[in-house]
C-alpha cells in the first residue's frame, strides 16, 4: 500500500487514493489515513498511498508554471484515474497542513478534463489533532475544499484525537469512523461507475 503501486490498479476494481500524513513518520494522521484505506482495500478496492514524506517533496504548487516534476505528475495521473479519494490532514491552528494543501492544489490540472476536478467520485476525510476543536475545524476545512472541488465527500467523516493513555473506548471509536470512511468510499465509488456505465450505454 504505496505510492509506486498505483500501476498495479486492475481497471475492473475501484481505485482509491490516499493523501495525507506529516513530516513525521508513522504519525497519527498517517496511521489514520493506512487505516482507512485499508478497510477501502478490504471492500474490494485497489489503493494507493501519497503519504507525509512523498508530500514533503513536492514543489509549491504555481498555476503559472506548467512544467511538473515527476512525483507531481504522478500524483496528478493517479487522482485522474481514481474512482475515489481519501485526504487525511492534522490540524495545525484550526485548518489543514500546508503539505497536504499544497498537494490538493494540483489538482487545479484536472480542471479540463472530462471529470474536472474530483468530479463524481467520492472523499472520505480524516482530520486529527489533539482535541475536538482542533479537528472539528479541520474536518470542515477539508470537507469545504472537496465542495469546491466537485468532490462528494462522505456522510462521515472521521475526527482523530490522540489517547496519549491508550484509552481502549476512544481507540474503537477512531478505528470504527475510519473503517466506515474507507467502506463509504467504495460503496459510493460504486455507484458512481454504475450511473457512468449506464449513461454511457445509454449513448450507444
Amino acid at each position: 500500500m504505496c505510492h509506486v503501486d498505483i500501476f498495479r490498479a486492475v481497471s475492473e476494481r475501484l481505485f482509491v487514493v490516499g493523501i495525507g500524513g506529516t513530516v513525521r513518520t508513522d504519525s497519527t494522521t498517517e496511521r489514520s489515513l493506512k487505516a482507512a484505506l485499508a478497510s477501502a482495500q478490504g471492500s474490494g478496492a485497489e489503493v494507493a498511498l501519497y503519504d507525509g514524506e512523498f508530500l514533503a517533496g513536492l514543489p509549491h504548487f504555481s498555476p503559472s508554471d506548467p512544467e511538473r516534476t515527476d512525483e507531481a505528475a504522478t500524483l496528478v495521473e493517479a487522482v485522474r484515474r481514481a474512482d475515489g479519494l481519501i485526504v487525511a490532514s492534522p490540524g495545525y491552528h484550526a485548518g489543514i497542513s500546508g503539505m497536504v494543501k499544497n498537494a490538493l492544489d494540483y489538482l487545479e490540472d484536472l480542471k479540463e478534463d472530462e471529470r474536472p476536478y474530483l468530479s463524481g467520485r467520492a472523499v472520505g476525510c480524516i482530520a486529527t489533532g489533539s482535541g475536538w476543536q482542533a479537528t472539528v475545524s479541520t474536518l470542515t476545512s477539508i470537507r469545504g475544499i472537496v465542495h469546491a472541488l466537485r468532490g462528494w465527500p462522505t456522510p462521515l467523516g472521521a475526527t482523530v484525537t490522540r489517547t496519549p493513555d491508550g484509552d481502549g473506548q476512544s481507540d474503537a471509536k477512531n478505528r470504527f469512523q475510519l473503517e466506515t470512511v474507507g467502506r463509504e468510499v467504495v460503496q459510493f465509488g460504486l455507484l458512481s461507475r454504475g450511473a457512468r456505465e449506464t449513461s454511457l450505454a445509454g449513448e450507444l
